[in-house]
């Protein structure tokens, strides 16, 4: 028998079975706008951005293991693995719920479907989504602080896929206040070239600076007039060594986008259009992701 429970909670669907089987549906965020705005003691650098929550997504299914195995299992599919399982972001989140609680023995089985290394947090959504399925199927009981407090300790934005909802964040990312966007009616293209940016690139160069005016005051505005005024830090350095990841940005304002920038460290791009936009082909090469705001 299976169960659809529908929550109010952004996108926090979850499909239910008996005998202790969850299927659930990690969603990507975009960054609007990301200021670095200073450098940390602990190597970090406090940052100031918008997350954004979309519908694109991964498929994320958790369920007992069988009786012939006598260890946790983990299955990647949709893109070729062959890291060490412990490494990949849900099993760090089985083993945190584990040294909380005394939790069963599961099988992970994880379908890519948001590219990697595209600063949209699939892998950050993955774990999230892993700490509230645990929760939810062995009735483990943490409230939403205590899993935002966990998720904190694997990254810096797997606290944000708790809430699942716009957010302002500060610090490494990880302090969030809510923010309302009327989007509604907008249409946001996302395209990935078939580029790898790493976190220690995309911050070499970079100088943290204290902006003119707070991210939090200028998301604020009507779309239209984002263009001049939010922007990605990042741009600045990557740009110059990836042109190719520039020209698409510059390609998305010739289709007609009102704002495109680039998502947290790259190398994805998004668009905001006014009408749908439905142009794979524009991007030959690329992973194209084209969706409303309801």
């Amino acid at each position: 028998m299976l169960l659809l429970f529908l929550s109010n909670d952004f996108f926090d669907v979850i499909f239910v079975e008996y005998y202790m089987h969850m299927i659930s549906f990690p969603n990507c965020k975009i960054n609007i706008g990301l200021n670095i705005v200073g450098k940390r003691a602990d190597g970090y650098h406090n940052i100031e951005t918008v997350f954004y929550p979309l519908t694109l997504c991964d498929a994320l299914e958790i369920l007992p293991v069988s009786n012939k195995h006598s260890c946790d299992q983990f299955i990647m599919e949709g893109i070729n693995f062959d890291s060490d399982t412990e490494d990949n972001l849900c099993m760090k989140a089985l083993r945190l719920m584990q040294r909380a609680k005394v939790i069963p023995l599961v099988k992970i089985v994880l379908m890519k479907n948001i590219p990697v290394g595209a600063g949209l947090g699939g892998g950050s959504s993955d774990a999230a989504f892993t700490l509230k399925m645990i929760n939810t199927l062995y009735k483990v009981g943490f409230t939403d602080e205590q899993l935002v407090e966990m998720s904190s300790l694997l990254g810096s934005d797997c606290a944000f896929f708790i809430l699942n909802k716009p957010v302002f964040a500060s610090g490494k990312g990880d302090q969030m206040t809510p923010v309302s966007l009327l989007l509604a009616g907008y249409t946001i293209v996302i395209v990935k070239p078939p580029v790898f940016v790493s976190t220690v690139e995309a911050y070499s160069g970079t100088t943290p600076t204290q902006p003119d005016h707070s991210l939090k005051d200028l998301i604020q505005l009507p779309v239209s007039q984002w263009r001049n005024r939010i922007k990605n830090d990042f741009e600045e350095t990557i740009f110059p060594n990836h042109p190719e990841i520039a020209a698409i940005k510059q390609k998305l304002y010739d289709m007609g986008a009102i704002y495109a920038s680039m998502s947290g460290s790259g190398s994805s791009l998004f668009g905001f259009f006014k009408q749908p936009v439905q142009a794979p082909d524009a991007f030959p090469g690329c992973f194209y992701h084209e969706e409303q705001v309801l």
